[in-house]
């Protein structure tokens, strides 16, 4: 049935799809985890603008934007799922930094873009209007933002999150639910929040520990795609997760790969 089929229209028939950061490996260069990466056989790829690493660092898109536009398309068969944006700046030049993302967005055809949210205790007016800033430089180039769900954040309230989602349009949530689980509101159920899902990170966790092996926390995955896919999520389940001491990423990568490929 899949005969003729362009990838795009293979997902719009399977509706979810799996993807990889390129933040699993910030140790190597951009053109290496690419490559690692379809040596892994994945086909979609979440791509990480981090200042704090040397792959596509949102300082050096502002310097240099040709040269990383260049360097974002060479990305060989894959197609790009999302940024994820990790701006180490405050005021003016954070805000000069995200519209030129955006830009590199448009140019490349990325509709969604994952933000952190402010720290506990950042007024929730101040948030607003942050989020109102960004939500202004995005829409004029057809992007979106999600809001990523991170422990120690706003984004750990479901409450907060759909307060927030509502306040601002064009703002939604990058849902990782390891952080729910691991927050101090774990009593509170995210799926209110499954309406505002712009993009999805995976790895699997214990209430006590963010990121364990696959398998060995207490993610029910299956039922997370159902209730994606029942809200009308039809984008990627990135798997993001963090280098440790003694984990073979690679290995990993692959069997979560194989892992979310068989549920779906």
């Amino acid at each position: 049935m899949w005969a003729g089929l362009s990838k795009e229209s293979r997902r719009s028939i399977a509706r979810v799809y799996v993807a990889a950061s390129t933040g699993c490996f910030p140790e190597l260069s951009f053109s290496d985890v690419i490559e690692v990466l379809g040596d892994l056989e994945f086909s979609t790829v979440e791509i990480e603008l981090n200042d704090k690493t040397d792959q596509i660092p949102p300082k050096r898109i502002v310097e240099d934007f040709d040269e990383m536009l260049r360097q974002v398309r060479d990305t060989h068969r894959f197609d790009i799922c999302s940024f994820n944006v990790k701006i180490d700046a405050t005021g003016d030049t954070y805000y000069e930094r995200f519209e030129k993302i955006c830009d590199l967005a448009k140019a490349t055809k990325v509709v969604t873009l994952t933000v952190p949210s402010g720290e506990h205790g950042t007024p929730f007016n101040q948030e607003v209007e942050h989020l109102q800033k960004l939500a202004a430089i995005a829409y004029g180039r057809g992007i979106r933002i999600g809001m990523k769900s991170h422990v120690g954040c706003l984004s750990d309230d479901p409450d907060t999150v759909r307060n927030l989602c509502d306040y601002v349009p064009g703002i939604g949530l990058t849902l990782d639910p390891s952080h729910y689980l691991c927050s101090n509101n774990k009593n509170k159920s995210y799926d209110k929040l499954l309406k505002y899902v712009y993009h999805v990170h995976l790895r699997d966790s214990k209430k006590d520990r963010i990121q364990v092996r696959v398998g060995q926390g207490e993610i029910d995955y299956n039922k997370l795609i159902t209730q994606l896919q029942n809200s009308g999520y039809r984008q990627a389940l990135s798997i993001e997760m963090a280098p440790e001491a003694g984990l073979d990423m690679r290995q990993e990568l692959r069997t979560f790969r194989l892992l979310l490929d068989s549920l779906l």
